[in-house]
């Protein structure tokens, strides 16, 4: 059973397992009063006094386990693990850089439109809206209740927010930073004199996805 649990854990892809595991491990830590939720929250003065590491455990901290952190947990693992087989194959960086993204501009909504504590969910939502826009023909099926079209599931998710008392705004946020990526990864390069701004460096590539073969390469 060891073994068989291990095998599986190593086929996840390596972003996905390593950010579904960090989520999991820091709410046990909550859960165990290892430390508080106040140490992980999203504090922009504090952050300006040393605690940095809040830049990051914001987005780990979904809540105390539950239905809520199931529920988002399961999203997380389902969509960040589809993008990065399919969308992502073989370009892990790219998809490092999608994530980083998604993760500052989130910040910088907190940090100057609307207060939020804790970026997980909102994360969540954009890459949920990636892989829905990146796959509009899919019929997604929800749990075995009903079935639509891929590309309404975000909008299914803030009603369900809404009917459980969740935040809504967490979720447009979500949304609106998903349709900022989509936009300028997949929308405006195609456009007539439009350009692909969110460029991977490429030393970052080198190093994690290794040597690329030139366009047009053929070995021997």
């Amino acid at each position: 059973m060891a073994q068989h649990f291990r095998t599986e854990f190593v086929q996840i892809p390596v972003v996905t397992r390593v950010y579904t595991t960090a989520c999991i491990l820091t709410t046990i830590a909550v859960q165990l009063n290892v430390v508080s939720p106040l140490q992980l929250l999203y504090h922009p003065q504090l952050i300006l006094q040393g605690e940095v590491w809040r830049l990051l455990t914001c987005f780990l901290f979904f809540g105390y386990i539950g239905f809520g952190f199931l529920f988002n947990m399961i999203f997380l693992y389902r969509f960040c693990r589809k993008l990065e087989e399919v969308s992502f194959a073989g370009s892990t960086a790219d998809f490092i850089v999608m994530l980083l993204f998604g993760a500052s501009l989130c910040l910088v909504v907190s940090t100057a439109l609307i207060r939020m504590m804790f970026l997980g969910e909102a994360l969540t939502t954009m890459i949920v809206y990636v892989w829905c826009r990146r796959n509009p023909y899919v019929r997604y099926n929800f749990f075995g209740l009903f079935t639509f079209q891929a590309p309404y599931l975000p909008w299914i998710l803030v009603l369900i927010s809404v009917l459980f008392g969740g935040s809504v705004i967490v979720d447009l946020v979500g949304i609106a930073v998903g349709h900022a990526y989509y936009f300028l990864e997949d929308v405006f390069p195609n456009k007539p004199g439009g350009v692909r701004l969110l460029r991977t460096p490429a030393l970052m590539k080198r190093l994690i996805d290794g040597p690329q073969a030139e366009p047009g390469y053929e070995p021997l």
